[in-house]
């Protein structure tokens, strides 16, 4: 090992590992895990081979103890790539502002990708309405989970116009930004909208799909998005509570609005052209 500081499960860790029979990635998963909740590993966490030289252990050791702190949920990985304290690098939305969930992982250092689970032309009454269109108006259609270094961050659903974005059905959205898309290939640039934000207890399925660890809240994100005092976008996204929140910046003069929880999302009338901002 090098002259640095030997952490406590070091070559500690290597020479007690025989006593009383306790494996030695059990004392590498203790030593890291105090260390974690000691805050140690803020700025980055070591990677295997760096993590076995320290400990004097083989990787399989190294990846056993690894394991046992991602299904406690203190740490996570992605294949391919160096684990990181479970809550690192959490994407920031901000209040106010018309963003993109792209933009923003990419951002924070992380690299977006997405695993594309339809994108077709349909009907969907419910959803034709909040645009100000007639039931049975055909809509675009994309659905994604959103990838934040290799792991599940967000479940978005996304419709459009048909009329308005019919281009994009050719378009491959594993590692673009959508509004980038409908820019160049559409002519259709966001102007504003309105969003409602809530936190919300997921479902065992929806768990499941962005492989969130017990007790993990959500955020569920409804977007109306609109140009030319017209509605273009209905978007519905659920997005991990424990990689995301939200950032308001205000002023002494204007200060900032948001609404109350539980307000009711305001819907658009036919005769209306278009919303008003909630901020």
């Amino acid at each position: 090992m090098s002259e640095e500081p030997t952490p406590a499960g070091g070559r500690g860790a290597r020479s007690q590992a025989g006593r009383g029979g306790t494996p030695l990635w059990r004392h590498v998963r203790d030593d890291l895990r105090l260390r974690l909740e000691q805050g140690e590993f803020v700025d980055s966490f070591p990677g295997e081979m760096e993590l076995a030289k320290r400990y004097e252990v083989s990787r399989h050791t190294i990846r056993a103890a690894l394991r046992e702190l991602r299904e406690q949920g203190l740490v996570t990985a992605a294949k391919g790539r160096r684990p990181r304290p479970a809550g690192a690098a959490v994407i920031e939305q901000p209040v106010g502002a018309l963003y993109s969930l792209f933009a923003s992982v990419e951002a924070a250092g992380l690299e977006q990708r997405s695993i594309v689970r339809n994108l077709d032309i349909r009907a969907d009454a419910h959803v034709a309405v909040r645009l100000g269109m007639e039931e049975s108006t055909p809509l675009l259609y994309l659905e994604r989970i959103r990838l934040a270094d290799g792991e599940p961050l967000a479940h978005d659903k996304v419709w459009m116009l048909a009329s308005d974005a019919r281009a994009l059905l050719d378009t491959d959205f594993s590692h673009t930004a959508l509004y980038d898309e409908l820019a160049e290939r559409c002519g259709i640039r966001l102007a504003g909208g309105e969003e409602h934000i809530k936190a919300v207890t997921p479902t065992a399925a929806e768990q499941k799909l962005l492989g969130l660890p017990e007790g993990v809240a959500a955020f569920s994100i409804e977007r109306l998005g609109r140009t030319h005092g017209r509605s273009v976008e209905w978007r519905t996204t659920l997005i991990r509570g424990d990689r995301f929140s939200v950032v308001a910046r205000f002023d002494a003069r204007a200060g900032y609005r948001l609404d109350p929880a539980g307000a009711p999302f305001t819907r658009p009338r036919r005769s209306v052209r278009g919303l008003t901002p909630a901020h």
